[in-house]
């Protein structure tokens, strides 16, 4: 595994092996990876001859500074771990080398996401998508993949990325990968890392709460099982619901009633101690 850490050497690097024929994916992360993370690298490894994966905390998708500052750091770790799982270069720039002018734009491009980037992670952090979008679209454009992997914890985010790219009119294969959890139900997420003991006992409790309400939902309506997993989780010390929507998987527009999209799924992002942690589930799937 090599390490780039310029724009032109990933550019030189992608050239040089499309010469030869090969195929390439890409795995966007943050860093601070995990077996989720990992579990990406390892399909695109199967599925591509050659795996590029970016380590960049990107600081346009922050709009609380502290949550930036916060967000763990394991430059060494992540190399270790891409190198024994196959990946073929690593792409870990500095923030000067992704925004040689600075983060402060005077006219920022803004990026057309649809409806899908205004609700939920959209509203309750304004601007968010829009950095992701940006930062994204700009890993598409120097690695020019044919295929790109991201994990489906952040299933909105998938949504999200795929409208963009339809409107910017980037040509890529967007693969989405199951969520990965620890053994006691608890999504992986880098911010785990960031939970106090206590807290990392009672996390596990939202999956917990969205997997019993799936069987509670055959018979009941949305309202009452959005409430039931409200009311549930935030019974429990530690943990506070910002926000769960039941939604149609396809557009993120809420429902009323369960027959309204053959495929339903609910979104949910709860505070845990000051810990932001996001998760997902099916209600319904398409036949």
């Amino acid at each position: 595994m090599i390490i780039l850490r310029t724009i032109n050497d990933v550019c030189r690097y992608v050239s040089e092996q499309r010469d030869h024929g090969a195929s390439v994916g890409l795995v966007p992360t943050m860093g601070a990876l995990h077996e989720g993370h990992i579990s990406l690298v390892e399909k695109s490894v199967s599925e591509n001859t050659v795996t590029v994966v970016s380590v960049f905390v990107n600081p346009t998708q922050f709009n609380n500074p502290a949550d930036l500052a916060s967000y763990p750091r394991k430059e060494e770790d992540d190399i270790r771990l891409l190198a024994a799982a196959g990946a073929s270069a690593v792409f870990v720039p500095s923030v000067e080398e992704i925004y040689p002018g600075g983060t402060e734009v005077q006219e920022p491009h803004v990026f057309d996401l649809g409806m899908a980037a205004e609700v939920m992670e959209g509203k309750y952090r304004p601007g968010h998508f829009q950095g992701v979008a940006q930062i994204v679209s700009k890993l598409f454009r120097i690695v020019m993949p044919d295929r790109a992997y991201f994990g489906e914890k952040d299933f909105q985010q998938i949504a999200v990325i795929r409208n963009m790219i339809k409107s910017e009119g980037i040509d890529v294969d967007i693969v989405a990968c199951p969520i990965k959890r620890a053994d006691d139900g608890l999504a992986l997420s880098s911010r785990n890392a960031l939970l106090s003991p206590e807290e990392r006992k009672v996390a596990p409790e939202i999956h917990a709460a969205l997997k019993d309400s799936v069987e509670y939902s055959f018979s009941h309506s949305v309202q009452a099982t959005h409430d039931t997993v409200v009311e549930r989780i935030n019974a429990i010390p530690h943990l506070d619901v910002e926000y769960f929507e039941i939604v149609d998987a396809r557009t993120l527009a809420a429902i009323d009633e369960w027959e309204e999209s053959p495929w339903v799924v609910g979104c949910i992002t709860v505070y845990c101690g000051k810990v932001r942690l996001i998760d997902n589930i099916a209600y319904r799937l398409p036949k």
